[in-house]
């Protein structure tokens, strides 16, 4: 529990405190999250930061607002294809929590086990970099893709539609995997592991959006859960192997 007793001493404690209540009220004034969804939001965040302080605030930071400018380009025209994310009164708190459960789950896993907590906070980092990929490209794809395939089989399918990917929406996605590797460790081994667990996150979203989702074995959100979790899981694995 060092690390946990490091973070409330920290003399950024009052500052993050500060930020995330602030982040909340202005959230849900804005209706970028519901009144819930916005407390989630704060506890996963006040968790992170306890457990991966100043490094863990900005990794959630620059998912948020990035995933937010994601959500909000083009809206209408993403409107047009039907998007289920696009909510009027802002994303629930199971949406943040389908985002960002993984992390927050990482972060207590790596305050009750500290002798353990470097696996556990790179896991919590592959998460989210799962989370911010598959944001970047399921918004921005289907604004900027030009050609459109079914992830299983590789044939072209109908832009929008759950399991259906881009050359130029993966790439973005490998971006957006690589940003939260970068503010995690840098440019190193560690950040390179994190982008590829990210990525390959984002392919699970899209391979159980073809197979799941799209016929309504699954929702959304049990999808993104599980695209973190896979991607926390690979991130795992790399760390023991490598």
């Amino acid at each position: 529990m060092s690390q946990f007793y490091h973070s409330l001493s920290s003399p950024y404690v009052l500052i993050v405190a500060l930020l995330l209540i602030a982040a909340m009220v202005l959230s849900v004034r804005t209706r970028k999250l519901t009144l819930m969804g916005s407390v989630a939001a704060v506890i996963i965040g006040g968790l992170v930061f306890l457990a991966a302080g100043m490094k863990g605030v900005l990794m959630l930071m620059i998912f948020f607002l990035l995933g937010v400018a994601a959500t909000a380009h083009k809206k209408e025209f993403k409107a047009k294809l039907g998007d289920q994310g696009m909510q009027a009164g802002g994303r629930t708190a199971g949406q943040v929590l389908a985002n960002g459960g993984v992390a927050g789950l990482m972060a207590v896993m790596a305050l009750l086990y500290n002798s353990h907590s470097a696996v556990f906070l790179l896991m919590m980092a592959a998460s989210l970099a799962a989370a911010l990929s598959d944001t970047l490209s399921s918004e921005l794809g289907t604004i900027y893709g030009k050609r459109f395939y079914n992830i299983l089989g590789f044939k072209k399918d109908e832009n929008g539609l759950d399991g259906v990917i881009s050359l130029e929406g993966t790439l973005i996605g490998v971006l957006g995997a690589f940003i939260v590797g970068l503010i995690y460790a840098g440019i190193s081994k560690t950040s390179l592991l994190i982008t590829i667990a990210g990525i390959l996150g984002n392919l699970m979203d899209s391979l159980l959006g073809a197979v799941l989702e799209r016929k309504g074995y699954i929702g959304n959100n049990l999808v993104n859960f599980l695209n973190t979790l896979f991607a926390a899981l690979a991130g795992m694995i790399f760390y023991m192997i490598l």
